[in-house]
């Protein structure tokens, strides 16, 4: 087998199981775990897939910015949005970080709640301004453009004096081992300090995102309490489920 032709089998492997071992694929493939790792390492440098530790992981959708992000897949994140309604309750404190998916749940909610809501993200405030009984509480900081939340020590400050009822947190690339994971480093301290002021913590996840890591770790993925996802592989919702998630699909 040439050598592009067993990457692309790698490829392949791993986006029918979203994980590769370097060992395993040595023997599937009839090649020495060297090869193996030098084929990982080239198809991570081509962003590709991403390396770990023993293996590979799926790479994810690319990051793009928020712009770009609101004109895709938006039947699916409504879906998922959807499906979110039912844990947002009159009387709460819910924190909702920023994100085109938690944006498609804010534009779905009912005028008639009545609750407060804490966020970083000017869209999500702006979003919030025909919901009269939603107090709205805009946390300040330096804007992150990519992903239009304000982010930095004010932010983290503010966060310091609140707690919240319901973090619904944004959600870039997750897998049940490695935890819940983000391109930026400034961005996963934020969803950090959300995590420990919040009672319970939600993510709503398109199936792209599955199986995917990023560069900084925000927290285990134990710390959810609520995983909405779509068509999630039997085996993969039943890791989520032994963490004591409760994951909606």
């Amino acid at each position: 087998m040439l050598k592009q032709e067993r990457q692309q089998r790698i490829v392949d492997i791993l986006n029918e199981e979203h994980k590769v071992i370097a060992s395993d694929l040595s023997k599937r493939l009839s090649v020495s775990e060297d090869t193996i790792r030098r084929d990982l390492k080239e198809l991570d440098n081509q962003g590709i897939i991403k390396r770990v530790h023993s293996g590979a992981l799926r790479a994810g959708p690319p990051v793009e910015d928020f712009s770009t992000r609101q004109g895709m897949d938006n039947e699916n994140k409504s879906n998922l949005a959807t499906k979110a309604l039912n844990l947002i309750k009159d009387g709460m404190v819910v924190l909702i970080d920023g994100g085109t998916t938690n944006l498609q749940l804010v534009h779905q909610l009912p005028l008639s709640l009545k609750c407060t809501v804490i966020t970083n993200s000017p869209p999500i405030a702006m979003a919030l301004t025909n919901h009269e009984d939603v107090e709205v509480i805009m946390i300040g900081g330096t804007l992150f453009k990519q992903s239009m939340v304000n982010l930095g020590i004010d932010t983290f400050e503010a966060l310091d004096k609140m707690r919240a009822d319901l973090y619904i947190m944004g959600t870039y690339k997750i897998d049940p081992q490695l935890g819940v994971s983000v391109p930026s480093l400034s961005e996963a301290l934020v969803k950090r300090k959300m995590t420990s002021i919040s009672t319970e913590i939600l993510a709503m996840v398109t199936d792209d995102k599955l199986d995917t890591i990023s560069n900084h770790i925000v927290c285990p993925t134990d710390q959810l309490t609520y995983l909405i996802t779509e068509r999630v592989n039997a085996d993969i919702k039943s890791l989520y489920e032994r963490q004591g998630i409760t994951v909606i699909d």
